[in-house]
């Protein structure tokens, strides 16, 4: 694999495994409301390639941007972080 200049990177917890070679990554990220200064969570999935199907749910992934690879899946499973014990 080359790298082709900076691509973006996430960090997030795969919450399904279903799927052949895809797994579908919850990223969460903090946020400060801008009127009532209050911090709030949100979430976002993104569906990501991973190759080897090495990945399980509750794995702690690092994911990265790349070129289209279905209709929906634009990121590929950098590397497992940290795996889940409920396996």
């Amino acid at each position: 694999m080359t790298e082709r200049g900076h691509q973006k990177t996430r960090t997030g917890v795969v919450i399904s495994d279903k799927m052949d070679k895809t797994v579908i990554v919850r990223v969460s990220r903090r946020e400060k409301h801008p009127i009532f200064k209050k911090y709030f969570t949100s979430h976002k999935k993104y569906k990501a390639h991973d190759e080897t199907n090495d990945c399980h749910i509750g794995d702690e992934v690092m994911i990265v941007e790349s070129r289209p690879l279905s209709r929906e899946k634009r990121w590929r499973v950098k590397e497992i972080i940290r795996k889940s014990a409920l396996v």
